[in-house]
């Protein structure tokens, strides 16, 4: 079961947070999402369990827990929806000749 984290400092590290989901099961994946520019904590993860009923008992154990000074938010992360390829078109202008000189 793949969980969503949230509100989490942005000093979380994946090693806490195995650490801290391990102790409600097995935890077979944690992915800290980070800012591609800066490298810092963007504030949440996902955590995957080895089981539905491991991810119930970590959510059930740790959602609105204090940890590092923040309460997290914690459940079933829902699956990625397919979102519309961004279109950067447009713009263009100028053209023509260079000016004479």
């Amino acid at each position: 079961m793949k969980l969503y984290v949230g509100n989490l400092s942005f000093n979380t590290t994946e090693n806490e947070l195995q650490d801290i989901f391990a102790q409600h099961g097995s935890v077979t994946d944690v992915s800290l999402i980070t800012d591609k520019m800066t490298g810092r904590s963007r504030g949440f993860a996902f955590v995957t369990m080895g089981s539905a009923e491991e991810g119930q008992a970590a959510i059930n154990g740790l959602n609105g827990k204090d940890f590092g000074g923040r309460k997290l938010t914690i459940n079933e992360a829902r699956p990625r929806e397919d979102r519309p390829q961004r279109s950067f078109g447009g713009g263009g202008g100028g053209g023509g000749r260079p000016p004479r000189r």
